[in-house]
């Protein structure tokens, strides 16, 4: 018997109506989820031979029609489940029969060979029907009601409904507020490349269904998008960019863009590639959004690989395996093939799946190369380190190696985008959520090289404001990645990564000095009085980053004075990103969002639209109308 690694149940209701030949109406489901499986074998036996067969359809139903009185059994087979089989029971006139039937699959820890893939199951069980009676008229009414919620999923995919309950789950976001530069003259914040936040806004938008506040984390919406900032020209893997506008919803305020780009390094210089997919294949995947799109999803980056890129892939379930030694990226389809037979099914041991793949990334490491694992899951992990602390430890542990880390989401009803944010963040990585193949295709082809390779870590941002311009200040988003002062010049502290030709922007809405609006109700220092140097300028602008394979940190400052205050216009870039911030500030129906409205984020969004390659800020602009609708 080969290894299996699920733990489900089938459950098979059968309606039979009067007639002088009978009718057997079944649906097959899955235990773990109450969802449909799709395109199940089942075999009616009569007397031990094949009666008929058929195929569960996308709600998971089937139908043998036309039977004559007998005995008749059932044997059912699908992908990553126990195969099952019944005793014989008899077809005996008009009545109704149902009953559930639970099946169980050992999961087998043995490293197994290339290209066998631990998720087969064969396993067989043989379990006896007992069948409640109803007259004609009374159909179990459990066929009708086992349906799931139907959420219409927005992928390529869309065989299988999602379940009633949701226990996606996100971290509170506390938006920042105003200080006093006064009290508090310095911000500081850990840079953020992450864009999962932007394509679940979509998600919930394209299911007509306005997301809850804490999904909306407003930096990746607006680093979601690129922007025409300048390609460096020092010795500095980005450049950095500032303007200062009026605010377009609260006209007594000012709007500061900083804006840092990457370098866009070209790919026959950057290092052969050590990865190692890390792949969630627990029963929770098994629907059509997430491992089904995630197979494609990773099929898109294997074909963008270079011949001395090597890729190995760890799957994890109740337990973790290896189902592909490291294999050069000239071995295209044996990679392909391994991606192909992935079926999902069992629980979820993230932790020894993480720690598998570390240890297969450290086996391969390539000195100076570029060493990842790519975690590929909907982030329920439920067996072994699960909770968000212990995987955090377990992260942080192994970023030190040299190894950085990308993870990608999928999925919806179970997400668990706080477990995934807190795990990208500990561990020198990126965050991505991946809702359909466009977005695959964005990651892992159009990006795919700023998505895997690291041109700048620990990337940190310090402002001054100068008491004497600026009243006040509020850092528009970033909430989770504030860091204290000190931290600025800690080389030890963690911060964020950034890609080749990543784009980096940061708003901060300004109280100007001469207001007469108050912000705090803070009495004023009794022992400390405030000296104001005399300067034009408006803030400084300090950074600190590392190169990837260094521990000590690079500085540079820029300043913003008044002659960067645009009297006229605002620039593409700065409308575009002005447009993102007022629409999340709505979505979150942010206490500071002023006279902000879809209305004029649409203007702005749709001034800014440019060229637009690739359709994504049509795109935008679409999601602007379709939140504006469901207000």
């Amino acid at each position: 018997m080969k290894a299996g690694i699920s733990l489900c149940l089938i459950m098979l209701v059968f309606a039979f109506q009067e007639s002088e030949q009978s009718t057997i109406k079944g649906k097959v489901i899955d235990k773990q989820s109450s969802l449909a499986i799709v395109g199940a074998k089942v075999f009616l036996l009569k007397d031990g031979k094949i009666e008929a067969q058929k195929a569960s359809d996308k709600e998971g139903k089937f139908v043998f029609t036309n039977l004559e009185k007998g005995s008749y059994s059932f044997k059912v087979e699908a992908n990553s489940y126990a195969i099952f089989k019944s005793k014989p029971f008899s077809i005996e006139g008009a009545k109704t029969y149902s009953k559930s039937i639970s099946l169980h699959a050992i999961v087998n820890q043995q490293k197994i060979p290339e290209l066998e893939i631990k998720a087969e199951v064969m396993d067989v069980q043989e379990e006896s029907i007992e069948f409640d009676f109803h007259s004609r008229g009374n159909v179990n009414k459990r066929v009708a009601n086992s349906s799931a919620l139907g959420y219409a999923n927005t992928g390529v995919y869309a065989d299988k409904p999602y379940v009633e309950h949701n226990t996606e789950s996100y971290d509170v976001i506390n938006e920042n507020t105003f200080k006093s530069v006064t009290d508090d003259p310095l911000s500081t914040f850990s840079v953020d490349v992450d864009r999962a936040a932007y394509a679940n806004v979509r998600r919930f938008l394209n299911n007509n269904t306005k997301p809850h506040k804490d999904v909306v984390r407003i930096e990746e919406l607006i680093n979601y998008f690129d922007y025409k900032y300048p390609q460096p020209t020092d010795e500095h893997p980005f450049s950095v960019n500032m303007e200062l506008a009026a605010c377009p919803w609260n006209s007594d305020h000012q709007l500061a863009l900083i804006g840092l780009q990457g370098k866009d390094v070209s790919v026959e210089n950057i290092p052969n590639g050590n990865f190692v997919f890390l792949i969630d294949v627990s029963g929770s995947m098994s629907y059509a959004n997430k491992l089904p799109l995630l197979k494609q999803a990773y099929k898109v980056l294997v074909n963008n690989l270079r011949p001395n890129d090597r890729v190995a892939i760890v799957v994890y379930a109740g337990a973790a395996g290896t189902v592909l030694e490291s294999t050069p990226g000239s071995q295209k389809d044996k990679i392909l093939a391994a991606i192909d037979r992935l079926q999902a099914g069992g629980s979820t041991a993230g932790g020894a799946g993480i720690k598998l793949a570390y240890k297969i990334a450290k086996e391969n490491f390539i000195p100076n190369g570029n060493n990842r694992v790519i975690l590929a899951t909907d982030g329920d992990f439920n067996v072994g380190a699960s909770s968000n602390a212990e995987m955090v430890r377990l992260i942080e542990e192994k970023r030190d190696e040299g190894v950085f880390l990308t993870i990608c989401g999928f999925g919806m009803g179970n997400y668990k985008d706080s477990r995934m944010e807190s795990i990208s963040n500990a561990g020198n990585g990126n965050y991505f959520y991946i809702d359909n193949i466009l977005e695959a295709k964005k990651a892992f082809g159009d990006e795919l090289w700023g998505t895997l390779y690291t041109i700048a870590k620990d990337v940190k941002i310090q402002i001054e404001f100068n008491p004497a311009k600026v009243k006040g200040y509020r850092l528009i988003g970033y909430e989770n990645r504030l860091l204290n002062k000190e931290d600025f010049n800690d080389d030890k502290k963690d911060a964020g990564e950034i890609g080749s030709g990543h784009v980096v922007t940061a708003l901060y809405e300004i109280i100007p000095a001469d207001s007469e609006e108050k912000i705090n109700n803070v009495d004023q220092l009794e022992y400390q009085k405030q000296k104001v140097v005399d300067s034009k300028n408006i803030m400084t602008v300090k950074l600190r980053y590392k190169k990837p394979d260094e521990d000590v940190s690079n500085l540079i400052v820029k300043r913003i004075t008044e002659n960067d205050i645009r009297s006229k216009e605002m620039s593409e870039n700065f409308k575009f990103a002005a447009s993102i911030a007022e629409f999340g500030m709505l979505l979150r129906d942010s206490e500071h969002k002023g006279t902000a409205t879809y209305a004029s984020a649409l203007t702005l969004a749709k001034q800014a639209k440019g060229e637009d390659e690739f359709g994504y800020r049509t795109e935008f602009i679409k999601l602007v109308e379709i939140a504006s609708l469901l207000n």
